[in-house]
């Protein structure tokens, strides 16, 4: 697989320049390109890296001098990290799985399978599945019955699909994957310790010994088109209503998304987030890496948080936050600022008693 310089610029609407007809292969570092490479130098600093490698290409910004940098020919793209999106596309050498269906899958005769449907070796796909054309199901997955995948869709090694969850087109999901498993919903017969703290904000009564009762989870889930789910990530069925996720959506690895949820359109959820029943997130949200979200939250457009934050209360949208409980970042930054200052504040604590308490002994 390769493709001329021009060929990639043309694909990616970005500008060729010089020796237009030289063949790339892969993509590199610039400090280990050869000389079939194209060198990724979307920066200045990374393009001063370019001398120490073979790459006679490279991709740079817009503007760049790249007959300087002694390259024969150059791609200039203005936003080059927006760029290499489609570039990695193109190299991507992909699984390397054979297409049809393997003999050790099983396949329902019940299961309707589009045109182009691959499914891998010890793959198992229920009665009323329906797979959209050109859907990959890759080793050892599992799709449950009167499940709905729409075409385009890329399931790697390992994934997991629970009974009538349906999906939308161009669906991403990463080994161990599981969407459909029941919501974490369970109740006792009497009022228990648990509630009675969140009531009270800390007291949890007289603690009496109670076994729990699952509230079986009679919704499923729903899931728009060009979704993403990493490697681990869990979203869980709805209790009677489906748990909900945007069009464009992408869950980074080890997310968590409990029962009942709705997330909107385009956000972001990364690694270790986690989402408790029935919160609402909105569209162009970012939580970053091991976010907490309580249950029953909303947290409006266009917000973000920082690593590590624990949502306790909602979010207006386009609010940014941080900490533990969530604030304004600006706001949690000046708290940070004075837990800093407390040794030294308590030194001058000290040193002021100690002024004080000499002048009260001298009269």
């Amino acid at each position: 697989m390769s493709y001329t310089i021009q060929e990639i610029a043309e694909a990616l609407g970005a500008k060729a320049l010089g020796a237009t007809d030289l063949k790339i292969d892969s993509v590199a570092e610039p400090a280990e390109a050869t000389a079939s490479q194209l060198a990724l130098a979307m920066k200045p600093e990374f393009a001063a890296q370019i001398a120490a490698g073979q790459a006679r290409a490279a991709m740079l910004w817009e503007g760049a001098d790249w007959e300087s940098l002694g390259l024969e020919a150059a791609i200039l793209a203005p936003r080059p990290r927006f760029a290499l999106a489609g570039l990695s596309a193109m190299m991507d050498p992909g699984q390397g799985w054979a297409t049809g269906i393997h003999p050790s899958a099983v396949v329902d005769p019940a299961a309707e399978l589009a045109d182009d449907v691959s499914v891998g070796p010890l793959a198992v796909i229920c009665a009323g599945a329906r797979i959209g054309a050109g859907t990959v199901i890759g080793p050892h997955c599992f799709v449950g019955a009167d499940c709905v995948i729409g075409e385009g869709g890329f399931l790697r090694e390992g994934v997991r699909i629970g009974a009538r969850v349906r999906i939308g087109a161009r669906f991403t999901a990463q080994p161990g994957a599981v969407v459909g498993g029941d919501g974490f919903s369970f109740v006792t017969p009497e009022v228990s310790g648990v509630e009675r703290a969140r009531e009270t904000l800390g007291d949890q009564g007289d603690v009496q010994k109670q076994s729990y009762a699952r509230i079986h989870s009679l919704g499923s889930v729903t899931i728009g088109d060009d979704v993403e789910i990493g490697v681990n990530a869990c979203v869980d069925r709805g209790t009677v209503r489906d748990t909900r996720i945007g069009n464009g959506t992408k869950l980074d690895n080890l997310v968590q998304v409990g029962h009942n949820v709705v997330v909107g359109n385009d956000t972001l959820l990364c690694g270790q987030v986690g989402i408790g029943g029935s919160t609402v997130i909105g569209n162009n949200v970012v939580l970053a890496g091991q976010t907490g979200v309580g249950d029953n939250l909303f947290i409006g457009d266009n917000a973000i948080t920082g690593g590590g934050t624990k949502v306790l209360a909602n979010i207006p949208a386009g609010r940014v936050m941080l900490g533990y409980p969530a604030m304004k970042m600006e706001s949690q930054m000046e708290v940070y600022k004075g837990l800093r200052r407390l040794k030294r504040l308590f030194a001058d604590v000290a040193e002021l008693k100690k002024t004080v308490s000499n002048d009260a002994e001298s009269n």
